[in-house]
C-alpha cells in the first residue's frame, strides 16, 4: 500500500471519529472503562504478587543446634546443611545475638540472661531455592546429628503459600475474564458504528472498492479509539498509583515489604494498557466489518 494511501485512510480514520462523535464517544467510553478496570486489577494483582514474595521470601528454616555440640561439631553440621538440595545459603547466629534480638524486642528484663545464663540456642538460618521446599527441607535437616530442633512456621507457612499461589491464580484469571470481556464490549460498540453506516459501506463496494481499501479506515479507526480510550485510565491509573505509592511507601519503611516502584512499573502498564487498547480497537472493527462487505 502506498504511503499516500496510508495517510487518506488514517486521515478517514479522524475524519470519522469525529463525524460520528456520539457513538465515537461511546467506543472510547467502553475502552477507557473496562481498560481502567483491566489495569487497576492488574495493578493490584502485580503489587499482591509482590507482598506475597516479600513474605515468602522472608520464611527461612531455622535450626537449633544442641546444647553439647562442640564447636567442630558445629561447624560439619554447618556444612551438611549447606550440602542439602534446595539450600540456597547458611547463616549462623550465635546464643549471644539470640539474646540480643529477644532484648530488643522485648525488653531489657532478658539483659539478667547473660553469659551463663543465657537459655537460648545457637542457630542456622537456613533460606532455600524457593518458598515451597522450606518444609521438605525442614524435615530432611531434623533427623541430623547435634540438632535440638527445626522451625519454619510448620502449617502456618504452608498455608501462607496455598494462600498466595491461590491468590495468584485467581487474579490471572480475572485478569484474563476482564479482558475477554473488554474485546466483547469494544467489539459490539464498534458494531453498532459500522451499522449505522453499512449504506456508505454498500454504495462503496457497488462503485468498484476492494475490501481491504473499505476496511483500512475502519481497522485505523478502531485502533484510534483503542488508543485514545486507553490514555485516559492511564492518565488516570499513573495519578493513582503515585498517590498510593506515596502514602503507602512510609507505611513499610523499616520492613523488607515495599510495593513495586512507579518506575518502570506504571511505564510498562501504560504500554500494556495502551497496546491492548490498540490491538482490541482494530480486531474490534474487523470483526465487526466483515458482515458488511459481504455485498
Amino acid at each position: 500500500m502506498k504511503i499516500r494511501t496510508v495517510g487518506r485512510h488514517i486521515k478517514e480514520g479522524f475524519k470519522s471519529i469525529k463525524r460520528n462523535g456520539w457513538m465515537s464517544f461511546a467506543a472510547i467510553s467502553a475502552v477507557a472503562i473496562t481498560l481502567l478496570l483491566v489495569g487497576g486489577l492488574i495493578a493490584t494483582v502485580m503489587n499482591i504478587n509482590e507482598l506475597a514474595a516479600d513474605i515468602e521470601n522472608d520464611v527461612s528454616v531455622r535450626v537449633y543446634v544442641d546444647l553439647a555440640a562442640e564447636e567442630e561439631e558445629q561447624e560439619q553440621l554447618q556444612k551438611d546443611l549447606e550440602n542439602l538440595e534446595n539450600v540456597e545459603n547458611v547463616a549462623f547466629s550465635s546464643r549471644e545475638e539470640e539474646l540480643e534480638n529477644v532484648v530488643g524486642s522485648y525488653g531489657d528484663t532478658f539483659e539478667l540472661y547473660q553469659g551463663d545464663q543465657n537459655p537460648l540456642y545457637n542457630v542456622f538460618i537456613v533460606d532455600t531455592t524457593s518458598p515451597e521446599e522450606t518444609s521438605k527441607v525442614a524435615k530432611e535437616i531434623e533427623p541430623m546429628d547435634f540438632v535440638s530442633e527445626v522451625n519454619y512456621g510448620g502449617a502456618e507457612a504452608d498455608r501462607l503459600f496455598k494462600m498466595t499461589a491461590t491468590i495468584r491464580n485467581i487474579g490471572g484469571i480475572i485478569i484474563i475474564a476482564l479482558i475477554f470481556t473488554a474485546i466483547f464490549l469494544i467489539s459490539n460498540t464498534i458494531r453498532i458504528t459500522i451499522f449505522s453506516r453499512s449504506t456508505e459501506i454498500e454504495i462503496m463496494k457497488l462503485v468498484g472498492a476492494t475490501n481491504w481499501f473499505i476496511r483500512w479506515p475502519f481497522l485505523i479507526e478502531g485502533a484510534l479509539i483503542g488508543f485514545i480510550g486507553a490514555v485516559i485510565p492511564s492518565a488516570a491509573l499513573w495519578f493513582i498509583y503515585n498517590s498510593v505509592y506515596g502514602a503507602v511507601s512510609g507505611f513499610f519503611q523499616g520492613t523488607y515489604f515495599s510495593l513495586l516502584t512507579p518506575s518502570p512499573f506504571m511505564y510498562q502498564l501504560i504500554l500494556l494498557l495502551t497496546g491492548i487498547g490498540i490491538v482490541i480497537g482494530a480486531t474490534g472493527s474487523a470483526l465487526s466489518i466483515r458482515r458488511f462487505l459481504k455485498v
